[in-house]
């Protein structure tokens, strides 16, 4: 009675395991494999995320390559990849490492069997030189300038005969009389006094600075 419990219980729980390993794959009834971005004809630049479905119910393992448009010289991206993707992130292309222009996008997904489905992007164009569009600068009307008429000339016919010119003076020595005929006593006694005041307090500091050096 025990055994049987036992074995009963064993096969529950193994048919509990199966049941949901078959529900949490519910998409992988056959090969599913698809590049959904970018799509055929894009426009691309620096570094393009490859989104798409690599999935088989025996799944072994996906690849992604590129080749230059009408070649066949395939190029893998990043490495080869052994865990399923369903819409999801397949890989990155970093599209500064080729030349500009129109390339092949290849999804390869490999089964146990050896067996593989590929499908392909096409016609996508990397234009990692391509300047960056720039809306157009709106054109502003230019306003049109009004025309004035211009000033009628005057002309001035003088009446009186031309002024003629005067002669130059021209500047006569100066004669004994403009000279000052005196001499100011004072000022010049101011002056002598005050030459007198300055050379008396030039000889004292003199003679204070001769005193203090010979005292230090």
């Amino acid at each position: 009675m025990t055994r049987a419990l036992v074995c009963g219980l064993v096969l529950c729980i193994a048919f509990t395991w199966l049941a949901g390993a078959v529900m949490a794959q519910p998409a992988l009834q056959g090969t599913s494999a698809g590049i959904s971005s970018p799509g055929d004809n894009a426009v691309v630049r620096d570094v393009v995320p490859i989104v798409g479905t690599a999935a088989d119910p025996n799944f072994w393992k996906y690849e992604v390559y590129y080749a230059p448009e009408g070649t066949e010289q395939w190029v893998v991206i990043g490495s080869v990849h052994e865990n399923q993707v369903a819409e999801g992130l397949l890989e990155t292309w970093a599209t500064t490492s080729v030349p500009d222009g129109t390339y092949v996008l290849r999804l390869r997904v490999v089964n146990r069997t050896g067996n593989y489905q590929e499908v392909f992007s096409r016609g996508i164009l990397v234009a990692n030189a391509a300047p960056t569009e720039t809306p157009e600068p709106s054109l502003t009307p230019t306003p049109t300038p009004t025309g004035t008429p211009a000033p009628t000339p005057t002309f001035i016919i003088p009446t009186s005969p031309l002024a003629q010119p005067t002669a130059t003076p021209t500047l006569a020595r100066p004669t004994r009389s403009t000279l000052p005929e005196t001499l100011n006593i004072n000022a010049w006694r101011q002056s002598f006094c005050l030459g007198a005041q300055l050379m008396a307090i030039l000889l004292v500091t003199i003679a204070v600075i001769f005193v203090l050096r010979r005292l230090m």
